[in-house]
C-alpha cells in the first residue's frame, strides 16, 4: 500500500511542496467536462452557494471520467481530483452531507466558517470511518457511515482498499480524503491556532477573505489593511503549524505575490481564467 500510486493529485502536489491549483465550480456537466480537461489540481464542486443536488454531483463526477486519460497515465488517479464545499456552516455539524458527497466518490471536503475546535473536530471527524479506540491515530474518533460500495467503484477499487485509504491526510499518510476548513471570521483566527494544535488532520486552511472582511468591517475591501493584515495573520499561523494555506481569490495580477508570500492551495476562477492557471504553474515550476 505504501508503493501505491497517489490518487488525490492535490495531496499529491502538497506533499512534493509544490502548490496545488484548484477551482471552483458550479455542479454542471458542461463546467466539469471543461475543467477536466485542463491542467487543475483539483476541482471543489460549489455548494455552499450553489444548490445541494447530489445528482448533479453524481453526474458530474460520471463526465469527468476520461477512458483516454485513464489509459494513458495507466494509473487510476483522476486527471483532476473532485472536492465539494458543503453548505453547512462549521457551527452546524451536518455530518450527514459529507456522508453523502463522499459516498458518491469525492475526495474531500471544503468545510465552510469552522471557527472553534470543536468544529475542526466535527469536520475531521465527519470525513473518517469508526475504528477500534486501540487504532493507531484513532482521533478525532471517526463518525462517517459504512455505505463505500459506490465511492469504491468510482475510486476503482475494492471496498476492502477503499478503506485503507479513505482517510484523512497527513493524520493517515496514505489516506486520500483531504479536510480544508474556512477561516472566514475574526474569533475563528483567533481559535486557529488551538484548532491546528488539537485537531490532527486538517489538510488545509483557506482563507474566507469575503466573509471575513465582513466581519472586519470593511466588505470586500480586500487591500485594506486591516482585511490585509488579517489575511496575513492566517498565512503566518498556518506557516508556523505547517499545514498549507489556500487563497480564494486568484488571477494573473496576484498569483505570483501570493506564490512568494507562501499560499500553497492557489484558486483560479474556472475556464476564463486559464491564464492564471498556466503563470502560476510556470512560476512556481510546474510547467
Amino acid at each position: 500500500m505504501a508503493d501505491a500510486p497517489r490518487l488525490n493529485g492535490v495531496i499529491a502536489a502538497l506533499e512534493q511542496g509544490k502548490p496545488a491549483f484548484v477551482t471552483f465550480c458550479a455542479a454542471e456537466i458542461g463546467v466539469a467536462q471543461a475543467i477536466n480537461a485542463a491542467r487543475y489540481d483539483g476541482v471543489v464542486f460549489e455548494m455552499e452557494h450553489r444548490p445541494y443536488d447530489i445528482r448533479a454531483l453524481r453526474d458530474c463526477l460520471q463526465y469527468m471520467l476520461d477512458r483516454r486519460q485513464i489509459l494513458q497515465k495507466g494509473i487510476l488517479a483522476p486527471a483532476v481530483t473532485p472536492f465539494v464545499r458543503i453548505p453547512p456552516n462549521g457551527g452546524e455539524a451536518s455530518q450527514w452531507i459529507a456522508k453523502q458527497v463522499l459516498d458518491q466518490g469525492v475526495y474531500g471536503i471544503v468545510w465552510p466558517h469552522v471557527s472553534t475546535v470543536d468544529e475542526a473536530r466535527n469536520a475531521v471527524a465527519a470525513c473518517r470511518y469508526p475504528r477500534p479506540r486501540s487504532a493507531r491515530n484513532f482521533e478525532p474518533a471517526g463518525q462517517r457511515g459504512d455505505a463505500p460500495a459506490a465511492a469504491a467503484r468510482y475510486w476503482g477499487l475494492s471496498q476492502q482498499e477503499y478503506y485503507a485509504r479513505a482517510d484523512v491526510w497527513p493524520l493517515d499518510p496514505q489516506g486520500e480524503i483531504l479536510v480544508a476548513i474556512m477561516c472566514e471570521e475574526v474569533r475563528a483566527i483567533k481559535n486557529l491556532p488551538k484548532m491546528l494544535e488539537a485537531v490532527p488532520g486538517i489538510g488545509v486552511v483557506i482563507v474566507g477573505e469575503g466573509d471575513l472582511s465582513q466581519d472586519l468591517g470593511y466588505p470586500r475591501q480586500y487591500d485594506h489593511p486591516t482585511v490585509a493584515g488579517a489575511i496575513d495573520e492566517i498565512l503566518a499561523i498556518c506557516k508556523q503549524h505547517n499545514v498549507p494555506c489556500g487563497h480564494p481569490h486568484v488571477d494573473t495580477g496576484n498569483i505570483e505575490t501570493l506564490l512568494q508570500k507562501g499560499f500553497r492551495y492557489l484558486t483560479p476562477a474556472p475556464v476564463y481564467s486559464y491564464a492564471a492557471l498556466e503563470l502560476g504553474r510556470k512560476v512556481s515550476g510546474r510547467t
